[in-house]
């Protein structure tokens, strides 16, 4: 698949996959100078970068293992979803979750993008649904 990419500005760097298996492309921090994000604080950062994503397909942002589980950081919303027509800027906002500052660098690798397929969903009104064994049970019911 090809999805067409926008630089909008000369220092952006393209996504890259780090494996020939990799389900997700690196996303670059596009920053003229480091920055801090305090803890339990958001920043937006900026990607410098648009897609033209193929209709059926989104892009979904996902936060890199190594940042949150080592550093702390992840993107504030969880999973970003970057619809077909959206043709803006991809922004990473990353959430400090840790009790330390940390820097993001220019030219970092910031979060992770992968474009998948889905399926358009037509919502229809009805009285009743059907059975099942678990029912309305909410969190945690299935567990033991």
């Amino acid at each position: 698949m090809t999805v067409k990419i926008k630089r909008l500005d000369e220092k952006a760097i393209i996504p890259t996959y780090g494996t020939e298996y990799s389900a997700g492309a690196d996303l670059y921090a596009l920053l003229d100078e480091p920055v801090e994000i305090l803890p339990h604080e958001t920043n937006f950062v900026h990607t410098g970068i648009s897609l033209e994503i193929p209709e059926g397909y989104c892009g979904l942002v996902f936060a890199r293992s190594s940042m949150g589980a080592k550093r702390g950081l992840a993107p504030a919303n969880k999973v970003g979803v970057i619809d077909a027509d959206y043709r803006g800027e991809i922004m990473v906002t990353l959430h400090n979750h840790s009790g330390r500052s940390q820097i993001v660098y220019p030219g970092e690798r910031i979060a992770q993008l992968a474009i998948v397929p889905f399926l358009k969903a037509e919502f229809e009104e009805a009285d009743d649904l059907s059975d099942t064994v678990r029912g309305s049970g909410g969190f945690g019911s299935t567990g033991k």
